[in-house]
């Protein structure tokens, strides 16, 4: 899949087709508002001595020429947010993201079948459906925002809001929180992938089993990696790792941290911060700090050989 920029100008869904027009206009009319100024305050400055036009011009046209076309634009603006698609909770799927100092937790509800998954800092949808977000904070102000599909909504804490959703077409596109939320808020990304609707059902039924399921088929077939996973799982609990994060499956107390039941699947972790894999993995555990200062997990003292298996059995969580 073809990456998208993080840009209002990339549209890739039907509401970021109208938002990307308005912008391209505002462009368009304060560009002629600013050079007509421009050019009367020039006309101004050289004017001879005596003539009083200039004065009437620039009054003219600096405030009375402006008022109409700004009058026209708000009509305008006020026609094209009619046509953007309303918060609708009827969909197929429907999805609860909590936004977190600095991570993104994301719940499926699969309305037709009941089943529900969880994960983090990755939202999938269905390229060409619609699909329902109720958004909420779970600490302080926040933004979601995915400006090549639409528009920015406030996440404000004890209140819920809606946004309805739809990709186009298959791609990544790049979200962001868009309200300044603490010392890592530019580091709180969000990967939103747009699939085929056959793969997307297949992906949300396997996002649903418990971790054994998920992981067991990758496990066994390297008998010689199975050993060090299943350490791995011990040394999870051992370490008290589920105090705050689940993996269903194994533990599934955890909610104060990312549920990690899949998160070999992922493409990032960090909240895009790090690619997903087995390094980045050892790196984050030993000391998140470093990579995201400020994050709220603590640094970890295992020993080398402890890091190194509860890091590999977090790889075979797809």
């Amino acid at each position: 899949m073809t990456p998208v920029l993080q840009s209002v100008l990339s549209p890739a869904g039907p509401d970021a087709v109208l938002l990307s027009r308005f912008s391209w206009l505002l462009f368009a009319v304060g560009a002629v508002i600013f050079l007509l100024v421009v050019l009367l305050v020039l006309a101004s400055a050289f004017r001879k001595r005596g003539r009083s036009w200039s004065r009437r011009l620039v009054v003219g046209g600096g405030l009375f020429l402006p008022l109409p076309l700004l009058a026209a634009l708000m009509g305008w603006s006020g026609w094209q947010a009619s046509l953007l698609t309303w918060p609708f909770s009827g969909t197929r799927i429907q999805v609860t993201v909590t936004a977190h100092m600095w991570w993104w937790e994301v719940r499926y509800r699969n309305t037709s079948t009941g089943r529900e998954a969880v994960l983090a800092n990755e939202l999938r949808l269905p390229a060409g459906e619609r699909v329902y977000l109720a958004l909420a904070s779970a600490d302080v102000l926040h933004a979601f925002w995915v400006p090549a599909l639409a528009g920015k909504v406030d996440m404000v804490p004890g209140r819920v809001h809606g946004l309805t959703l739809r990709a186009g077409a298959p791609g990544r596109y790049r979200g962001q929180c868009a309200e300044y939320c603490g010392i890592q808020h530019a580091a709180m990304a969000l990967d939103v992938v747009a699939v085929p609707s056959h793969e997307f059902d297949a992906w949300l039924e396997h996002q649903a089993t418990p971790a054994e399921l998920g992981a067991a088929a990758r496990v066994f077939a390297d008998a010689g990696r199975y050993d060090i996973a299943r350490r791995g799982s011990e040394v999870f609990l051992a370490a008290r790792c589920n105090a705050c994060h689940a993996v269903r499956g194994v533990s599934e107390g955890g909610t104060l941290g990312p549920d990690l039941t899949h998160i070999a699947s992922r493409s990032h972790i960090a909240a895009g911060g790090l690619p997903m894999n087995r390094a980045a993995l050892m790196g984050w555990i030993a000391n998140p700090q470093a990579a995201k200062p400020g994050a709220r997990m603590p640094a970890s003292s295992l020993p080398p050989g402890e890091l190194q298996a509860l890091a590999s059995w977090l790889e075979t969580l797809e």
